[in-house]
């Protein structure tokens, strides 16, 4: 006798649509180059100036005919620009479009603001979100408690950088040949209340300490009787690009030395989560 072969028949429920299996492996398919598409446009804009496939090749670690086929798909979609005669590639009208697109939502503030509000409600002092323009700081975000205190640091104001919290944890990122076109005499050593460091040398070594420890902090250098602490925010590039500072009152005849590490630890985890929100990764 022959075995008899039972054959199941599948419900509609069990049975695999053809067509959304399909879709699926496109979907799949997809996502690896449009990741690669990504690195490439991050990697165009890594670089000062145009690059050429085969540097898109090695530094991605990609086949040449996939970095070719990226490229040109970048560059018809305008991401990209192909400069002919000199075989490179750089980025394209659209990429611009998109950043200042970025830029007009202002999305380094929306991010912040509620981190700031909440760092404010724990430890009951004002809270800022600063950037470095040029040699000064500038802030952008500025979060008070429930009975907030005059500070000169309001939203818009420029302070001296080399002063400032914000304006040190930001330069202690920054190579030293950054730190030295910006603040490039003693000259641009501007002094508020006698402290603080009044030329490159002595900032220097104060950024090398503060970049070890983690965080930066005056100690009335921008007004007498009050002191701040700040750590950097970071961009998708390891590059510092922000700082969330806390300012509150401290009296010291002169600077006590004080670093305030219970304080700098709430500061360094608001400025971290901000570093993810923004994509954004940790330098070492």
């Amino acid at each position: 006798m022959r075995p008899v072969r039972e054959q199941v028949e599948m419900t509609g429920a069990e049975r695999p649509n053809r067509r959304d299996e399909g879709a699926a492996i496109r979907h799949s398919s997809r996502i690896p180059a449009l990741r690669r598409g990504l690195a490439v446009l991050r990697l165009l804009a890594s670089r000062p100036g145009p690059v050429s496939a085969a540097t898109v090749a090695r530094e991605l670690d990609l086949p040449r005919s996939t970095t070719y086929h990226l490229l040109t798909e970048l560059a018809d979609a305008g991401f990209a620009t192909r400069y002919p005669e000199e075989r490179r590639y750089g980025l394209g009208v659209a990429a611009f479009e998109l950043g200042s697109a970025y830029l007009r939502h202002d999305p380094l503030e929306r991010l912040a603001r509620p981190l700031l509000r909440r760092l404010v409600d724990r430890v009951g002092h004002t809270a800022h979100l600063g950037v470095l323009h040029g040699p000064e700081a500038l802030y952008l975000v500025r979060e008070q408690p429930r009975q907030p205190q005059s500070l000169v640091s309001d939203v818009g104001v420029r302070l001296p950088a080399h002063l400032t919290a914000s304006g040190r944890a930001v330069l202690a990122r920054l190579p030293a040949a950054q730190v030295r076109a910006l603040l490039p005499s003693a000259a641009a050593f501007v002094n508020r209340t006698g402290r603080g460091p009044r030329d490159l040398p002595a900032l220097r070594r104060v950024l090398a300490a503060e970049r070890r420890r983690g965080w930066a902090v005056e100690d009335g250098h921008v007004t007498a009787g009050f002191a701040s602490v700040a750590a950097p925010v970071f961009d998708h590039g390891g590059r510092p690009t922000a700082a969330v500072t806390v300012t509150f009152r401290h009296v010291c005849d002169e600077e006590c030395g004080q670093t305030w590490p219970d304080l700098a630890e709430q500061v360094r985890s608001e400025a971290a989560e901000l570093t993810a929100r923004i994509g954004g990764r940790t330098a070492s």
